[in-house]
């Protein structure tokens, strides 16, 4: 495919992107004539197809493929209603893989989408990664803020364990510290957190905030005391779970934060480096 076309196919799909209530989406009218569709009713056939291709995914139909109207001139001033439909770009990546790959101009919107949607899905992923990064650090903080606190209140090293591993008993529904890191098989010398959904880990984070808090209002100390505060708010926590349809115990592991945290610190490192680059190569 020469440049030359590469390069228009490009502005036209980027000109005809639309933002609708911060969600990108082309016409399917305006996508036909840009696929080289000469008739409607054909290029309804893929769009069809990309339908069935989304229903396989197990994705929403009506998430990505919204039924309108749109005017159209007539010349002299009329005008006539048609049908047209709004095209997410997953829906238009599967328009594109179910369209005539013998047309030029298929065969780039199938790479053209591919990548896109590709590149959404990396900044979500990443977005998501951070909150659960960030999540984990935010915990360590409250539980070691939640350490000094008791301490000063006749606890040491040892019973803040106790009183944490106690914690997460109630949390879990009967299941132990232990318990949990043999059901998502944890290793023996990692936390149980780093193994967490972000869930989870804001979970026991909120109830080690409310544990903190309650100890100093309450001005409660010993050991005995602080933990059955600490399990009560744990045992509030996991109501409120409960009652929204999750049950901690039985959410799946999820990748190892340490690791997360290391990509997230390579890709930041390799952006800085492709910022670099480009920096001298506009010099």
């Amino acid at each position: 495919m020469k440049k030359e076309l590469i390069n228009e196919l490009f502005v036209k799909f980027e000109n005809a992107c639309n933002i609708v209530k911060g969600v990108e989406c082309w016409s399917s009218r305006e996508l036909q004539a840009i696929l080289n569709y000469s008739e409607w009713r054909n290029f309804l056939k893929v769009i069809d197809k990309a339908k069935n291709a989304c229903i396989t995914s197990g994705i929403p139909v009506d998430d990505h493929f919204v039924d309108l109207n749109k005017m159209i001139e007539l010349g002299k001033g009329a005008q006539r209603e048609i049908e047209d439909i709004a095209l997410t770009r997953y829906a238009c990546y599967l328009v594109a893989q179910n369209g005539d790959p013998t047309k030029s101009e298929v065969a780039f919107a199938q790479t053209y989408f591919a990548v896109q949607t590709r590149k959404q899905e990396m900044i979500e992923q990443r977005l998501l990664d951070v909150a659960r990064v960030s999540a984990r650090e935010k915990l360590s903080k409250s539980e070691k803020k939640l350490s000094g606190i008791i301490y000063e209140r006749g606890v040491d090293d040892k019973g803040f364990a106790l009183i944490r591993s106690k914690g997460d008993q109630a949390l879990f529904g009967g299941f132990s510290t232990n318990d949990m890191k043999r059901k998502l098989q944890v290793p023996d010398n990692r936390p149980l957190a780093d193994f967490l959904s972000t869930l989870t880990i804001k979970a026991k984070d909120f109830a080690s905030e409310l544990t903190g808090h309650n100890v100093v209002e309450k001005d409660l100390r010993g050991q005995e005391r602080i933990g059955k505060e600490h399990v009560e708010n744990n045992l509030a926590v996991r109501k409120m779970l409960i009652e929204r349809g999750v049950r901690p115990e039985m959410l799946p592991a999820s990748e190892d934060v340490a690791k997360v945290k290391r990509k997230l610190e390579s890709d930041e490192k390799k952006m800085l480096k492709d910022a670099q680059k480009n920096k001298k190569k506009n010099k």
